[in-house]
């Protein structure tokens, strides 16, 4: 039987499996102490004061611009190269989504037109840190600093920013780092992804973190988030477990997309685990790395020292294809049984936004990304051999 070359399949070792065991054991199963405790260590390792953990990282946006209190007549800003959730939270809380092509031959947002796009109604800026390498926050945040006399806040906590709030879709970024500072500690929030595919799995989950600021209490923020995530109501199933306390109020007709104690007992797991896991992709990327140089073929620069990688997607763009060539070497690769894939469509390219108003015509650099990009496999259950087999295979048919 051929050796199949998943794409990204879960790392899910043995200590993953007691700990979910324990937590099935353990007489509590949704949100509860080990849904807290995955706060408190992500909130440590990012740097951060607190950590919510929701059930996605969708969740996490979406909440956070209800936190901010962004709505209807408001406009948030992000890429159109990007996956569409970054985007369908603006959706989904009432704003207006404004999208901003990427630079030439880069998979960040092009700034110069990021900052041509405000107005008086941006409300929230969200970068991408694609693939796991952050997009440049010194930039951004001189941007926004600038173009603090447009800012009109709506609410106490856009007061106390009196600029537009960076909210980081770092989905793919749990672990990079940028000038000595981890994800989570750079944006104004940062929310994280721990999806299936993702360097660190709950399953389905994320996180959300965010900075300190004077004059906002971190406390309120992070009950701000309980109560939007379990349906505006003050008391968790936890709390109200205890004899005698079964009383409880709704604040207001809130959401429900709480963590349970069986996803978070994973990623305590996965967390444990991390530093191993993130050598090994260290080691999958310098196999691409040494095998491409030289072709005619860009790579993201995933070990630059100063803005370290969480290395979560190895992208590889082919100079001067288009996009039949590109689905043609993705098909027979995987009729040599490796799984690849292209991130991402960009989102003017799909329905859902093309509804909007969105024309890729009017992204010409996403759509040249877009084109001629191929995903490598890149996790932690490719072996040495699997890497070098993986990218001669490409090599094969990128000369074909």
């Amino acid at each position: 039987m051929k050796h199949i070359i998943k794409f990204s399949p879960p790392d899910i070792s043995q200590k993953e499996i007691d700990s979910v065991v324990d937590a099935l054991k353990s007489g509590w199963i949704t949100t509860g102490p080990k849904t807290k405790t995955l706060e408190n260590r992500i909130a440590e390792f990012c740097g951060t004061d607190k950590a919510v953990c929701l059930n996605s990282a969708t969740a996490c946006m979406e909440m956070t611009l209800r936190v901010l209190g962004v709505g209807a007549g408001d406009e948030v800003i992000t890429s159109a190269y990007t996956y569409s959730a970054s985007c369908s939270v603006i959706c989904h809380v009432g704003a207006t989504p404004v999208l901003v092509d990427t630079q030439e031959n880069s998979f960040e947002m092009d700034y110069d037109k990021l900052e041509s796009v405000i107005t008086e109604k941006t409300k929230v800026i969200i970068p991408v840190d694609l693939a796991g390498v952050m997009c440049d926050y010194e930039r951004i945040f001189e941007i926004v600093n600038r173009k603090r006399s447009l800012f009109k806040p709506k609410n106490e906590i856009q007061n106390n920013f009196g600029r537009i709030i960076v909210l980081a879709d770092s989905a793919h970024a749990f672990g990079a780092s940028q000038n000595n500072k981890m994800c989570g500690s750079v944006a104004d929030f940062t929310a994280f992804s721990f999806h299936a595919v993702k360097n660190l799995t709950t399953a389905e989950g994320g996180a959300v973190t965010w900075r300190s600021r004077e004059g906002i209490n971190n406390d309120d923020i992070y009950n701000e988030y309980m109560l939007l995530s379990l349906h505006g109501q003050n008391k968790d199933a936890l709390s109200k477990a205890e004899a005698g306390n079964w009383e409880y109020d709704i604040k207001f007709p809130g959401y429900k997309c709480n963590m349970t104690d069986i996803m978070a007992s994973l990623g305590l797991a996965q967390l444990d685990r991390y530093a191993s896991l993130e050598l090994k992709r260290k080691g999958i990327v310098n196999i691409y790395d040494a095998a491409l140089r030289g072709e005619n073929v860009s790579i993201l620069d995933h070990l630059n020292p100063n803005n370290k990688s969480s290395m979560h997607l190895y992208m590889v763009r082919m100079n001067g294809k288009d996009e039949s060539f590109r689905n043609r070497i993705i098909r027979k690769m995987a009729d040599d049984a490796v799984a690849t894939n292209v991130h991402y469509k960009p989102l003017p390219m799909h329905t859902a936004y093309k509804n909007l108003g969105f024309d890729i015509k009017d992204y010409q650099n996403a759509f040249n990304l877009y084109k001629n990009e191929i995903t490598f496999p890149l996790h932690t259950l490719l072996s040495e051999g699997d890497a070098e087999y993986v990218v001669k295979t490409f090599k094969r048919y990128l000369h074909s």
